[in-house]
């Protein structure tokens, strides 16, 4: 790799040594700066330009492998994955978008976060095993100040560890994750359901009316990296899909 390409990577200071070199080689790739099949310069040539530890340098490399954005060869060394990720986040539609789209003013309340093993309820609710470790988020977005969807979610700490250290003040976690991760499956579903009374008092529906419950879940490869249930109040919502014989149009 020529040296203007290794002179790209450049760290912004904040928070550990690793995230911030898997942080600028990710924007790297997302930014298109290193298309699919570019060489990504080997350890030792990342450890002498950023003044890292092997050990740093290799942790942000298996992240980026991880999160399918590198792929690592013992032979031919360390190349920008493809497709590339903008390619393959396409079809997760952003909630903020979605009340864009609508004409209306987004805004989002995050109800409750925590970290840690999943309890037996979460580990029902979203088939999760007793062992993973995960963050749990619960947000209300709105749209022109009135409710539009309830957002149960689970992120896989494992596969996304930077999410720890995450307050998504800024951005809703569904955002958060199409600009930090790949996903290479997703599975949807749709069902409808009658609101809780706890649900309906959120989303200012009577208890017991009907709403949409559509529940993704999301891996790269093998590893799963999300789950999420969103919660539509039925009578304000509904889901429209164009297709052609070759899929959607």
């Amino acid at each position: 790799m020529s040296a203007p390409q290794i002179d790209a990577v450049s760290l912004d200071g904040a928070g550990p040594l690793y995230d911030q070199i898997r942080r600028a080689i990710r924007d790297l790739i997302l930014a298109g700066t290193w298309p699919p099949g570019t060489a990504v310069p080997a350890e030792h040539a990342l450890m002498e330009k950023l003044g890292a530890s092997r050990m740093t340098v290799h942790r942000a490399l298996a992240q980026l492998a991880r999160e399918g954005l590198i792929t690592r060869r013992r032979r031919s060394g360390t190349i920008v994955a493809s497709p590339p990720a903008s390619h393959a986040m396409l079809d997760i539609l952003s909630i903020p978008q979605e009340v864009r789209e609508l004409g209306q003013i987004y805004s989002y309340r995050i109800l409750q976060r925590s970290n840690g093993k999943a309890s037996r309820d979460l580990a029902t609710r979203f088939e999760l095993g007793r062992s993973a470790n995960v963050a749990h988020l619960t947000l209300l977005h709105f749209a022109d100040g009135a409710p539009h969807v309830l957002e149960d979610r689970v992120i896989h700490i494992e596969t996304i560890p930077q999410v720890t250290d995450e307050s998504f003040a800024e951005t809703p976690p569904g955002d958060w994750l199409l600009q930090n991760s790949l996903w290479t499956q997703a599975e949807h579903a749709i069902s409808a359901i009658a609101a809780e009374a706890q649900e309906a008092e959120l989303l200012k529906i009577d208890a017991g009316e009907p709403c949409l419950l559509v529940e993704r879940r999301t891996w790269n490869q093998a590893e799963p990296i999300t789950a999420v249930r969103l919660l539509y109040p039925g009578g304000r919502h509904r889901f429209v899909g164009r297709f052609g014989p070759y899929g959607s149009v």
